[in-house]
């Protein structure tokens, strides 16, 4: 049986892959002159706010799949130092949610691995979450919510034990909807091409239905800056939560604010 120490020390090994590229449109007129993850928020860009609490679970080696205005990212934290690594995994056309992945392949060490949209932040117990892609032996896991209406971005469906098995078109009406945030056995990767446009959304995860995918729900908000609306709510969410690092991690870990080293190289 796991114990929480070996569980922390086994999560803090893990590889996290953070999507970066997207041209990020639709916010455009409000983020007109870097990366959509880098927009920010509170006068901290909304990359460092997510990084910092995947590295408040002990997390240390992030994979930043960039993209769209990439030297951006590359700029910020090559002028970081201390305990965090960054490897930047740059695509030089857009290759999709699953391309940029498979293209940063080369760089990912570990067999399972953490991926996160770079634009959306909910505050999910990492270590519950690991614990629970383990026991169920998953391939993949994913993070869920309840929402009142998935009109916007679809619904995740599940069965009784959590397993997915359908993925439903956007329509109104409540349901769980993906909270962006996956932990991936890393043969998941040889169902994504080399070099080409490819979607988890729409060409791989329809494909995990029949095999060990599972969704983890997670009874927390999830925030998004996709839009200038709901990048106004962010701004207010984190103003209004200062501390988001969970109590019993905050106790147990002394948190050393984000000094990542910058490696792509390796």
């Amino acid at each position: 049986m796991q114990t929480r120490n070996h569980i922390k020390n086994e999560l803090g090994s893990t590889d996290v892959v953070i999507l970066c590229g997207g041209a990020g449109t639709r916010l455009a007129n409000v983020v007109a002159d870097r990366p959509k993850p880098m927009a920010e928020v509170n006068e901290k860009p909304f990359l460092d706010i997510l990084i910092d609490y995947f590295a408040c679970f002990g997390l240390k080696r992030f994979i930043l799949c960039a993209g769209h205005m990439s030297q951006v990212i590359k700029d910020h934290y090559a002028k970081k130092a201390g305990p965090l690594q960054f490897i930047i995994s740059e695509e030089k056309t857009p290759l999709g949610t699953a391309g940029t992945i498979k293209n940063a392949q080369k760089f990912i060490k570990t067999d399972t691995f953490l991926v996160a949209n770079g634009d959306s932040f909910c505050p999910v117990d990492l270590e519950e979450f690991h614990r629970f892609h383990f026991q169920k032996n998953a391939l993949m896991s994913m993070v869920v919510t309840q929402s009142k209406d998935t009109f916007d971005c679809g619904s995740v469906v599940l069965d009784s034990g959590q397993k997915i098995v359908d993925f439903k078109e956007k329509k109104p009406g409540a349901g769980f909807v993906n909270a962006g945030i996956y932990f991936f056995g890393k043969n998941i990767l040889n169902l994504i091409a080399e070099n080409t446009k490819c979607s988890l959304e729409y060409d791989i995860f329809p494909k995990l239905t029949d095999r060990n995918a599972y969704s983890f729900i997670c009874r927390k908000e999830l925030i998004d800056i996709g839009t200038p609306q709901r990048y106004e709510l962010a701004k207010k969410y984190f103003a209004q939560k200062a501390d988001i690092i969970p109590v019993k991690t905050a106790a147990s870990r002394k948190f050393t604010p984000q000094q990542p080293i910058l490696n792509d190289k390796q």
